[in-house]
């Protein structure tokens, strides 16, 4: 790929984002009777509309949709953004004590009412983007109020950082865990990677300078304490930083590498910035040496010898945005030739030309997972951010 190709690369991916992506999330998970967004539903497109709802997909839709109306201005879009802040704002949050519900029934009881730090953080997320996309003052102060919660409970005054989960009262939580193939402990790479993620959206529209200091210590703790000195996360950790786990995960650390160079970005510390550039090539040169494999995707997860080969949905949408601002950083051909390569692999492998929408992988043979279409993790912020990544970085270049 060269500058010369990256016209088609742009009219393929605004392409695969307005006729694929987002119409499958407006005509096959909006739930009308009931609110919010259908919790359940295959590659062939059964729908369960009895399955449970997970706030991280309906902050991740809210997100993805608010995004899509402040991009491009299609009625459509606003629409499914304000019915997700609606289903976030009447049903997630907790009106006694604060803070977004993990899951609730198809009828929007809750059935895990526990607060997890993560679950703040999207809540974060997609509420400042609708404050974006429609100056809803209500949003932003949510978003804000999602900010002190954090700031109350979860951080670790003695050694910085977040913890990771409570129950509905704030109180602390025996299971951190996110999910079952996680570690249960105190600290986690994917939860501040995430806080980050949400601190950065919530500072482009909040300047608040005590706020503005606590994204930066956020940046600090992440270089000093979570990314390795051979440039990888490490993803577990005890309350004092010690490592808890040998997994390499080269999903988190591409998008980690350039979430991190944008958080360092918005923050405009010049000095804060040049440090995380040298990471942010470090860790997307990592990946490059040791995390493709030879079919053109980005490999899962690697644990000292054992390799998987997996070929997730969301590691081949992260794993091009950070080889493109890698690529920008360094304008070294062989992070655009990788974009391209994994590009082209996703085109046969993953986007499900038939029904629409992104497999959640392949298995390493290549065969079609039997993991859903839609459900509280499958969602449509990994694969359409990657698209409005990419289209605006192609159309700086252009400029």
């Amino acid at each position: 790929m060269t500058l010369n190709t990256l016209p088609t690369l742009y009219q393929e991916i605004e392409m695969e984002l307005k006729e694929n992506i987002l119409p499958f999330w407006i005509e096959h998970t909006v739930d009308e009777i009931n609110g919010g967004f259908y919790g359940f539903i295959t590659n062939d497109l059964d729908v369960n509309k009895g399955a449970e709802k997970g706030c991280i997909l309906n902050s991740r839709i809210l997100w993805t949709y608010a995004k899509a109306y402040r991009t491009y201005g299609d009625e459509r879009y606003l629409e499914m953004a304000t019915h997700a802040f609606q289903y976030v704002k009447n049903v997630f949050w907790d009106k006694e004590y604060d803070g977004l519900y993990w899951m609730v029934d198809f009828k929007g009881v809750p059935v895990e009412d526990r607060k997890h730090i993560y679950n703040q953080a999207f809540g974060i997320y997609g509420l400042t983007e609708y404050y974006m996309a429609t100056k809803e003052e209500e949003s932003l102060k949510l978003a804000i109020k999602l900010y002190e919660l954090i700031e109350k409970y979860s951080y670790d005054k003695e050694n910085k950082g977040y913890f990771e989960a409570f129950t509905r009262e704030w109180r602390t939580d025996e299971d951190l865990r996110l999910s079952g193939k996680d570690l249960n402990t105190p600290k986690s790479m994917n939860t501040h990677l995430h806080i980050l993620e949400a601190y950065t959206n919530l500072y482009r529209v909040w300047k608040d300078e005590h706020f503005k200091e606590k994204v930066k210590e956020l940046i600090v703790v992440t270089l000093e304490h979570i990314v390795s000195e051979e440039a990888q996360f490490k993803l577990f950790f005890d309350e004092k930083w010690n490592s808890k786990s040998d997994i390499i995960s080269y999903g988190h650390d591409i998008e980690g590498s350039w979430l991190l160079y944008e958080a360092a970005e918005v923050l405009e510390d010049v000095e804060l910035l040049m440090k995380v550039q040298n990471i942010t090539i470090a860790m997307a040169k990592k990946v490059l040496e040791e995390g493709l494999d030879q079919d053109g995707s980005v490999i899962n997860e690697r644990e000292n010898e054992h390799i998987d080969r997996d070929k997730i949905w969301w590691v081949q949408a992260e794993a091009m945005v950070g080889f493109f601002n890698a690529y920008q950083l360094t304008s070294d051909q062989a992070y655009v030739e990788t974009v391209d390569r994994i590009w082209t692999f996703t085109k046969k492998y993953i986007i499900d030309q038939q029904n629409r929408e992104w497999y959640w992988k392949r298995e390493a043979n290549l065969e079609i997972s039997n993991l859903p279409k839609v459900e509280p993790w499958k969602c449509p912020y990994h694969n359409s951010r990657f698209c409005f990544e990419i289209l605006a970085r192609i159309k700086e270049m252009s400029k």
